[in-house]
């Protein structure tokens, strides 16, 4: 039996055994087993042949966001229209077979937007290519999916089981767990906050099914099962992801109220540019980048942050060792004294930090060497 068969037939055993307090140990290792077959079925094959031609792309600008959907639901019409990128769009599916990037400049950053081919169900076996087009989405800094809004949400359930069964955990913050295997000294388990999901015996079963005798694991949320697993696993990977749903010129305006009101949704028509302004909003308030201008020493301190030249954008809680290489030259690193930051980020502006100081969004940093 092969591992395609073994996952189908652990899906059915699940899908059949009711959840009550007598089964919850048996659908744990169940869970367990399909998480394991799973990461087998995504690991490359150790046979010698033909090498398949990948489509991954350089990683450039400030972040990455990937286009995930069903074929010919307007990915390549939003590539072209929102950078200056032409993605070839037709009335047909499968228009693009490649990955194309392009490029959203957008309050002093540089977004990559990549226009990756439509994945179509059982992508995360490897039809349709969806092995090379999920390997590019985990790269990714936010998942836009691209969802044709006269569809319903069959695309959206569809695309979320392929997303999940490979490990990509969308709109979800990673568990609070803290697992750390060891030598020997069996299991040491304990938990901050009262547990109604996860019992000893039922880690201890779990941790056997992965031949782990001797770990620490230390519970500090109320979590499930699966989420026990995904840490055991190690390889899972938790980002924002935006749903938009395209098309809206051709549904009743009560169905786009309702598709509207969902949470991290988006409702938008290529067609006709409707809403994209809004939906560049909220693709800025995911990434969650911070921008930091220098400041020449002797220099005029600007009031108004567009009279600087020098603009970056980093990641949340990004520290000024971090700026070294990236927006203050790496040569400075060795020569550096301390630093003098006006902003948001200071008690008093400005104010004299060392390498460690977390900057915020909109901070001035001028660097001081010895």
């Amino acid at each position: 039996m092969g591992i395609l068969e073994k996952i189908a037939e652990i899906e059915r055993e699940i899908s059949r055994t009711q959840k009550n307090k007598a089964t919850e140990y048996h659908l744990g290792l169940l869970k367990a087993k399909l998480a394991k077959y799973r990461a087998q079925l995504l690991e490359p094959s150790k046979s010698a042949g033909a090498k398949g031609e990948g489509f991954d792309v350089m990683k450039s600008g400030d972040a990455r966001v990937a286009l995930i959907g069903f074929p010919s639901v307007g990915k390549s019409t939003f590539l072209s229209l929102m950078t200056s990128t032409e993605s070839e769009a037709a009335s047909y599916e499968f228009t693009t077979l490649t990955c194309i990037p392009g490029v959203i400049t957008y309050k002093g950053a540089n977004i990559q937007l990549l226009d990756l081919p439509g994945i179509i169900e059982g992508a995360a076996q490897g039809k349709g290519r969806g092995r090379q087009v999920i390997a590019v989405a985990r790269t990714a800094d936010v998942v836009i999916m691209m969802l044709d809004a006269t569809k319903g949400d069959v695309q959206r359930e569809l695309l979320e089981k392929e997303l999940e069964s490979v490990g990509i955990r969308l709109n979800r913050p990673k568990p609070n767990i803290y697992f750390k295997p060891k030598k020997g000294g069996g299991l040491s388990y304990n938990s901050t906050v009262p547990l109604t999901q996860c019992s000893e015996k039922l880690v201890q079963l779990i941790l056997h099914e992965y031949k782990i005798f001797n770990a620490e694991v230390l519970f500090r949320e109320d979590s499930t099962p699966d989420e026990f697993i995904d840490v055991i696993v190690g390889n899972r990977v938790y980002m924002p992801c935006l749903y938009v749903y395209n098309k809206v010129d051709q549904i009743s305006i009560e169905e786009v109220d309702r598709l509207a009101h969902r949470p991290n949704s988006v409702v938008i028509s290529c067609g006709m540019k409707l809403n994209l302004d809004y939906l560049l909003e909220q693709l800025w308030e995911d990434l969650a980048l911070i921008c930091i201008y220098t400041k020449k020493r002797g220099g005029k301190l600007f009031l108004l942050l567009n009279f600087y030249s020098d603009l970056r954008c980093f990641p949340p809680k990004t520290v000024v060792l971090n700026l070294f290489g990236l927006l203050i030259h790496r040569t400075l690193a060795s020569q550096f004294k301390y630093a003098l930051v006006w902003g948001t980020s200071t008690k008093y502006s400005p104010q004299r930090v060392g390498l460690t100081h977390i900057m915020e969004h909109e901070d001035v940093i001028q660097i001081v060497k010895k």
